[in-house]
């Protein structure tokens, strides 16, 4: 399935203005996750894990609908680098005010995040005008982005003088709209071809720069001098990082059908939802090491954390070969194991030293389990052909 502006037989690549671009949104999830540090009397307070929360979707809400532009639509010309470049600089206008006290910085924000969608909606009226009257499906399709981005740039903009009279920030209903909307445009969104091979790629390599920040983030496990706790917790947060690493690339290499012929939109909107969940555990990663958070917060928060990752990881079931596709005996399988461990950190939750080897155990039995699954699978798939 290929992209409307793309020669036909012609591999469309991930381009390094790409990867590039995805950097800046590494450097505001970076800045996001420090959000969640304000504790108080042990937990995290609600109205950081709020802000935390709403800041993420809306960047990563950002980021989806610039890569299904260039997915659909992107050619790599000067004019499309431009937008992005312009873009980048503004992302760093909503970066520098994604904080605690963001209220000081509540205009700037938007302002920013405004235009940021008018600049994403003119990319799609240059594409309007390009398309021509000879294809009318495209032409509805490009319109239904354009009133999307439109109306969400709206309301950011309104949200502005509304916020200086109530002291309430609408901005954040921008994104809620926007999800709707993207949500409901399901049947507009099939009139134009994209390349699911490209949009994989493209959130592979951006799941891979979130693993990158997680290998940051547990950067402060290895100081403090040679000690058993500096050895033993350095260890287990490293074995966290690489157990989560090789599930989602052994799902990418051997489950997900990259020559699909779909949109890959509920793909997209998944990876939203799974790279949230990687941002989640490297704050829970920097909580283990945070005396003043307690016990419980730590555990429910990087417990909830790995269950949102597994779920939306098997989600994309949805694109997975059909020899590869799980039976119900899998789930049922993984989601017992699930029960035990929530059990285990329930009971377990005031040693540390327990509760992070309960963590580490659970990751690498679900891998174990999803890869004796799925070479089962597809040795069966093999025999099946060879007796054919």
């Amino acid at each position: 399935m290929l992209s409307l502006f793309k020669k036909d037989g012609e591999e469309k690549k991930v381009e390094y203005i790409e990867l590039i671009y995805d950097l800046i949104f590494v450097y505001i999830i970076g800045r996001n996750n420090s959000i969640i540090h304000s504790i108080e009397n042990g937990f995290i307070a609600p109205t950081a894990v709020l802000t935390y929360i709403l800041s993420t979707l809306v960047i990563l809400q950002v980021w989806y609908s610039t890569v299904m532009f260039i997915n659909k639509y992107g050619e790599n010309g000067w004019q499309e680098n431009i937008a992005i470049f312009i873009n980048m600089y503004l992302l760093y206008y909503m970066a520098d005010g994604t904080r605690a006290d963001w209220q000081a910085f509540y205009v700037r924000y938007n302002v920013a995040w405004m235009l940021i969608l008018c600049n994403l909606a003119l990319q799609y009226v240059i594409k309007l005008k390009k398309s021509g009257l000879a294809m009318p499906w495209v032409n509805a399709h490009i319109k239904r982005n354009i009133l999307i981005l439109l109306v969400q740039a709206v309301i950011v903009g309104v949200s502005i003088p509304l916020y200086h009279l109530t002291g309430i920030p609408f901005a954040p209903s921008a994104m809620v709209v926007g999800m709707l909307l993207f949500g409901l445009s399901k049947k507009a969104n099939t009139l134009v071809a994209g390349d699911f091979s490209h949009l994989t790629e493209r959130i592979m390599l951006y799941v891979v720069f979130t693993f990158g920040e997680m290998i940051i983030g547990i950067a402060e496990y290895f100081e403090g001098g040679f000690s058993f706790n500096t050895v033993y917790f350095s260890v287990m947060a490293f074995l966290i990082v690489v157990g989560l690493f090789v599930s989602y690339g052994f799902v990418y290499d051997n489950v997900i059908d990259r020559e699909m012929e779909t949109t890959g939109t509920a793909y997209m909107l998944i990876h939203v939802f799974l790279i949230t969940a990687l941002n989640n555990i490297t704050v829970a990663l920097e909580f283990m090491r945070m005396p003043e958070v307690a016990a419980i917060p730590k555990n429910i928060f990087i417990g909830v954390s790995m269950i949102v990752y597994f779920f939306f990881l098997f989600s994309t079931e949805k694109y997975a070969f059909v020899r590869c596709r799980a039976h119900l005996r899998f789930y049922v399988t993984v989601g017992v194991m699930t029960v035990i461990f929530c059990l285990l950190m329930l009971f377990l939750y005031q040693n540390a030293y327990l509760s992070i080897a309960v963590t580490v155990l659970y990751i690498y039995s679900v891998f174990a389990y999803l890869y004796q699954s799925v070479k089962r699978t597809q040795r069966e798939a093999g025999r099946i052909a060879d007796q054919s």
